[in-house]
Formats: C-alpha cells, structure tokens, sequence
C-alpha cells in the first residue's frame, strides 16, 4: 500500500463505501485543502480534544471591513495556520471584499508545501450572512 508523505486523512464531512465499508480518504495536496477548510470554519473550543485549535472567524460576521479589521482577519489566519498546519509556508493572503454587499467575502491564501516546494491557492468563502433565503 503507498504512504503518502505529506499525509492522509478522512474526507470531510466523513464519506463511506457501502461496497469495501471503508472510508473515503484524502491525501497529499487535497488533504491540505481539506484541512485547511476544516481549520477556517471550526470556532476555537468546538474541539474536545484541541480547545484552541479554529480561526473564529464567525465571530467577525458584524465587524466593519477596515484596513485595521482586515489586517486583524489576515494576521487571525496566519496564526491558525502557523499552529495547525505545518505542512504549508503560508506566502500571502488577500481578502477579496467585492462581494461585501451580497455578505461574500473571498479569502484567498497562497502557500507553499513545505516538503515538496510546491506553490498553491486556496480560496475560502466567508459568508458575512445567514444561509437562508435573504431576498
């Protein structure tokens, strides 16, 4: 069986195989998508087991998109990443604030793999809005 060096993990939210009742698991790149998703959207103290690990980034749903506030989002994600994604060197990140009206914020985080020196983007949409119908 191939190990994969930059490692694997379940599929987020968690997908079994009626067939061979295994589980669907991610590996190498698309696993760092993956966690990188799970890390942005899990509020600190949701995990039993890692109360710190999370962005909070849902407690910033009200703020105001200043230079400040938007530097604070950027620095709370450098963070997060710092501690619980070490796999990736995380280069730059942008706030894509266009779709601030419709409540859509895109983050945008360009990082490198560390073992590989292999560059990607991950985009992340921030919801600024409850997901129900706002008409």
């Amino acid at each position: 069986m191939h190990q994969s060096f930059l490692g694997s993990g379940w599929s987020f939210p968690p997908q079994f195989d009626r067939g061979s009742s295994k589980t669907k698991m991610l590996k190498d790149e698309e696993d760092i998508q993956s966690s990188l998703e799970i890390l942005l959207s899990t509020k600190q103290g949701e995990r039993v087991m890692l109360p710190d690990y999370g962005c909070n980034l849902h407690e910033l749903i009200f703020e105001p998109l200043t230079t400040t506030f938007k530097t604070y989002i950027k620095d709370l994600i450098r963070t997060a990443i710092l501690y619980y994604e070490p796999r990736i060197e995380v280069e730059k990140i942008e706030l894509n604030d266009t779709g601030e009206l419709e409540g859509r914020i895109l983050i945008t985080i360009s990082y490198k793999v560390r073992a590989t020196n292999s560059r990607f983007n991950f985009v992340y949409p921030f919801y600024k809005n409850e997901g129900t119908d706002l008409r």
